[in-house]
């Protein structure tokens, strides 16, 4: 299992504390330090069951400047400009052997850890 984190967001901080408390093993991934290559990020998003624009931050400062909320839906392109700039993409994400889910409650981290 790994986790996709941003020590300074609190919803990354409370699925790390979620994961610690079920006591399941885990690998953090600063993703900001050290961002997925565009083949990870495919395989995530492909796990999650989603698109890039579904997991984009798109009020970053950086999104306004690249104009994503008007960018052409092309999967390869979002990908590109999300491995480029990673503060774009939604966090915290947990990534199991199958699975990976945007884990922003705790709903969604039970989920991940079989205890929902």
């Amino acid at each position: 299992m790994e986790i996709w984190h941003n020590p300074r967001c609190s919803k990354s901080r409370a699925a790390k504390a979620a994961l610690d408390e079920a006591g399941v093993e885990y690998t953090e991934r600063r993703y900001l330090d050290e961002p997925p290559t565009a083949e990870e990020l495919d395989a995530v998003l492909t796990r999650i069951g989603a698109e890039p624009w579904d997991v984009a931050r798109l009020n970053e400062p950086v999104a306004k400047e690249l104009g994503l909320r008007d960018l052409e839906r092309d999967r390869a392109r979002w990908i590109e400009i999300m491995v480029a700039n990673p503060v774009l993409i939604q966090r915290p994400i947990v990534v199991t052997g199958e699975t990976a889910v945007v884990a922003r409650d705790e709903e969604s981290v039970r989920r991940v850890v079989g205890g929902g």
